[in-house]
């Protein structure tokens, strides 16, 4: 498995490295999509490494911190 260290990636191949994760970015079906692509920018940008996001993610989560809001699913046309 290669790497996915920022400095042993480029920024398209973090970019791809993310869509493949996350899955069907196109479609953004389920309103989450754009969420989790915000939350993993900093990756592509080559801020922070993919370790790091998903740590301050958990944080946030045990903590429960605020996070960013959600308003629904468009993709089922009902609120939360």
């Amino acid at each position: 498995m290669k790497s996915l260290l920022i400095a042993d990636t480029t920024k398209a191949e973090r970019e791809q490295i993310v869509a493949d994760a996350i899955g069907n970015v196109d479609g953004l079906c389920d309103g989450c999509a754009p969420g989790l692509l915000r939350m993993y920018q900093d990756y592509i940008d080559g801020v922070k490494e993919l370790r790091q996001i998903n740590m301050e993610f958990r944080a946030r989560y045990t903590s429960g911190a605020a996070g960013p809001d959600r308003s629904g699913c468009a993709y089922a046309g009902t609120p939360d």
